[in-house]
């Protein structure tokens, strides 16, 4: 087992690392931005060193400074966590050059899979379900309109690099096709330096169904159920549920045969998650992308598991087998995760950027909060602005979402505007509360109900 591990991220998901090793007996660095000096990962790791001034391509994401703090610290391997350089195989690859393990999958598995026009034709090969769409990157708006035409309309114009929502149009005809294939190509060519995109068929009505997926150095993989990720803005997800309401027993084994036929398909290690796309209407699925890394949402697979999969990510890094096998893992009552964004959901979900002057987190049976900020810290304007998670657990749905509503009601905090009016707002309707949503459901939902309820003045 490692004796000494560098948490090359910020906020809560480093804090998430730092109390995993800590319950392993293992000594853990975090580094940081100037900005984040005071914030609360540095406090609690047992060492800290500043990787540079705040803004991310110099500080977090600046691979000299993260291996020079590793050689100076003497670490035996690297927690990137998720963003940053989690999907960078560059950086894996340094990492292994300079003889400190990466937490996470190979620089193969990352490079196959973070193209993801590449990774559907490997997925299409392994007879994972793909959506009709482009044979690999579109190289012109003409070719795009051939496509666009033969599979029908709507089609979604996808970059093969990033995520996040980036370089990604739905063209609904020829017109929108046009404008959309060179928005998404020149958004795509400023995010990721690649402005190299494909086409898939859009549906329309569809649930984003995710499936955890993990696998050790010893050939043994397993799936940990889906998440619905469905409730999402602009692509940016906003709550997530384990399991899906929607997915029924013979559907969900389904949904985790393929994704261990993806795992298969590129020997994939260590965590990664399986996207989907989940056709309501027809009841298919069509495999969307793979993550690989841990997400965002990892907590509400843990919750339904009770697999700790930051642990069991050290534990495959370091060598060991995976410490279950799929029959021993069961579905335990559901889950929810609220992501509490530091932005004003009344005003476009502007970030809300400053110091915190108090904050009082929810507690009691089954609620568990991830989150890195306290009374007087200051939230950084140079970084994503989720400051926490809301996790709950229950015996049933409608549980976990009375649960979900109390925990979000007894959240307090004063200095910035977050977006837990728009979760308690959604937990209290009653299409939510019947599962009844996709990926659309959330634009609308914000524009004709919760926009109404505003209030007049701000607390």
């Amino acid at each position: 087992m490692f004796e000494r591990i560098l948490i090359a991220n910020r906020g809560e998901i480093a804090l998430r690392v730092i109390r995993a090793c800590r319950e392993l007996g293992i000594k853990s660095v975090a580094v940081y931005s100037t900005a984040d000096a005071k914030s609360m990962h540095v406090q609690m790791a047992d060492e800290a060193i500043c990787i540079g001034p705040p803004a991310g391509r110099d500080s977090y994401l600046k691979i000299a400074n993260l291996i020079s703090a590793a050689e100076v610290a003497d670490v035996d391997a690297i927690h990137p966590g998720y963003g940053f350089l989690a999907e960078s195989a560059h950086f894996a690859e340094i990492c292994g050059n300079c003889n400190i393990t990466f937490i996470g999958p190979t620089p193969e598995n990352i490079r196959l899979m973070g193209n993801k026009s590449i990774a559907r034709d490997t997925m299409k090969k392994a007879s994972v379900p793909v959506a009709p769409g482009s044979e690999g990157v579109v190289r012109s708006q003409d070719e795009a309109l051939k496509i666009a035409r033969q599979i029908g309309y709507p089609v979604l114009i996808k970059a093969v690099a990033g995520g996040g929502g980036k370089g990604m149009r739905v063209a609904r005809n020829d017109v929108s096709l046009v404008q959309g294939f060179m928005t998404a190509s020149s958004e795509a060519e400023r995010a990721f330096s690649n402005a190299e995109v494909y086409i898939e068929k859009f549906i329309d009505q569809a649930r984003h169904i995710e499936v955890q997926v993990i696998a050790d150095h010893h050939g043994n993989a397993c799936h940990l159920f889906e998440r619905d990720c469905s409730i999402q803005r602009r692509h940016q997800k906003l709550v997530e549920e384990a399991p899906s309401p929607v997915i029924d027993a013979e559907t969900r084994k389904k949904l985790g045969r393929a994704a261990l036929k993806a795992v298969e398909a590129v020997d994939y290690r260590n965590a990664g998650t399986i996207e989907f796309l989940y056709d309501q209407q027809s009841g298919h699925f069509y495999f969307m992308e793979m993550n690989t890394r841990i997400q965002v949402e990892h907590p509400i697979t843990e919750e339904i598991t009770g697999v700790d999969l930051i642990k069991e990510q050290i534990r495959v890094a370091a060598g060991e087998k995976l410490s279950f096998a799929q029959k021993d893992l069961s579905i335990l009552g559901h889950a929810i995760e609220f992501r509490v964004n530091a932005e004003n959901p009344y005003r476009d979900f502007v970030p809300s950027p400053g110091v915190i002057k108090f904050v009082s987190l929810p507690g009691g049976l089954g609620v568990r909060v991830d989150s890195h900020v306290y009374s007087g810290y200051n939230i950084p304007s140079h970084y994503d602005s989720m400051i926490g998670k809301i996790i709950v657990r229950a015996n049933t749905r409608q549980e976990a979402i009375a649960r979900m509503s109390r925990a979000l009601s007894e959240f307090m905090i004063e200095g910035t505007t977050t977006t837990v009016p728009l979760g308690l707002a959604l937990m209290a309707d009653a299409r939510f509360q019947r599962g009844d949503y996709t990926t659309t459901f959330l634009e609308g939902f914000i524009k004709e109900g919760f926009l109404s309820s505003e209030p007049t003045t701000e607390g």
